[in-house]
């Protein structure tokens, strides 16, 4: 255990919450503080530091603390991020969302408080910070890395869709939930003979619906890289319903599906401060489409529903196991980075290896499921011709 002070880490989590976030805080913390690191937690993401006061005499303890082993340990195995999360996007504040010390300074629509964030960083003498997050928080990290900023990120979000790295924190545990609520709703769908609609999140990229129906939960899927017919897919669940002895048959539908010709569901028109509305609503949608057009390829009979949104359940919790290992080693890769100096990366996993990548990457582009390659669009499901070299959970945006 290092005796000299070598200097102080921030952490912060940003977006929404996932199993797994307070593993990764922990393996930061006890790491950071045995090497000789002050380890400061943020809290509500971006919020925290963006909303403090520089001064001595000022209550700042909803906007950051400093964190020890104890309470690190306590919050360890459990799921969620006790250091709280928040959409707070400091690049493009709304003048509503502007700190009440600040208004009279950032009067615009919408404000850049980048430098305010910066400077609070400094005051805190901040040497690294080191934000979990999904790709809108890390967009926001790599912002403040081409300010001159020392930044290294990890991957978070239950979609499984932050550029560069196979896995995201959240994945696994969402992806086992999704498996056994499936199962579990199964007997209701058997008793009464019905269509089993599962909405799942997803907004851009469709793994947490393909995962669960290539393990065999579900007999269809819809997701949102290939806009759908929703004719074939009645068609489809009707032939599985035919083919089952208990009469039911499962689709899943990711949040951000649309069907052929239409566009993504939203909950409503109000917008986070990353441009993203609620999603919400395809799901029902498809479940009345089902029943309605169901009689046309069930000899004129209707087929009824069973419709669940499953949406935070996925989420809340404990992590599963992967989602207690990955975080534990991605903590302890930011920490390696740090020991030697480094910073500007994002600590990744690829090919079932712990690597990491220029951070850069958040925003190079979309990682999406591809199509062409594992998505039968004929059939609505997972394609696969062989799993060899395969990483684990199949598919990547390469």
């Amino acid at each position: 255990m290092s005796t000299t002070h070598q200097g102080t880490i921030a952490i912060l989590t940003g977006g929404g919450d996932v199993p797994g976030l307070n593993p990764a805080i922990r393996a930061i913390t006890i790491r950071a503080i045995r090497e000789g690191y002050k380890v400061i937690g943020l809290r509500r993401g971006w919020a925290g530091i963006l909303e403090m006061i520089q001064d001595k005499e000022a209550d700042n303890s909803d906007n950051y603390l400093e964190l020890t082993e104890n309470i690190v340990n306590r919050a360890g195995r459990t799921g969620g991020t006790f250091l709280h999360s928040s959409r707070t996007r400091p690049s493009h504040l709304p003048k509503v969302n502007v700190p009440q010390h600040l208004k009279n300074k950032y009067t615009e629509e919408i404000n850049d408080l980048t430098e305010v964030v910066i400077s609070n960083l400094n005051y805190l003498g901040i040497d690294y910070l080191i934000p979990i997050g999904g790709d809108d928080t890390l967009s926001y990290g790599v912002r403040l890395y081409r300010e001159g900023f020392k930044v290294v990120a990890i991957p978070k979000t239950m979609d499984n869709d932050v550029p560069g790295t196979d896995y995201c924190i959240g994945f696994s545990t969402c992806i086992t939930r999704t498996i056994n609520m499936t199962n579990t709703l199964r007997t209701s769908a058997g008793s009464h003979e019905r269509f089993l609609v599962l909405e799942v999140f997803g907004r851009y990229a469709g793994y947490t619906a393909m995962l669960p129906t290539m393990a065999g939960s579900a007999n269809r899927c819809v997701i949102p890289e290939y806009q759908f017919e929703i004719e074939k897919l009645t068609q489809l669940m009707v032939e599985d319903r035919s083919k089952n002895p208990s009469k039911y048959s499962v689709v899943l539908v990711s949040e951000g599906a649309m069907f052929n010709g239409g566009d993504m569901v939203f909950k409503d028109a109000e917008k986070d401060q990353y441009g993203h509305a609620k999603l919400g609503g395809i799901g029902e949608l498809v479940s009345e489409k089902l029943k309605e057009l169901s009689p046309k390829f069930n000899n004129n009979k209707r087929v009824n529903v069973i419709n669940q949104k499953l949406g935070y359940l996925v989420r809340g919790g404990d992590p599963d196991a992967v989602d207690s290992i990955v975080p534990m080693a991605y903590g302890n890769l930011a920490l390696d980075l740090i020991l030697k100096g480094v910073h500007g990366r994002l600590v990744v996993l690829k090919n079932g290896r712990y690597d990491n990548v220029p951070i850069d990457v958040v925003t190079s582009g979309s990682k999406l499921v591809n199509i062409k390659k594992y998505y039968d669009t004929e059939r609505l499901r997972p394609h696969y011709k062989s799993f060899e070299m395969n990483p684990l959970f199949i598919m990547t945006s390469e």
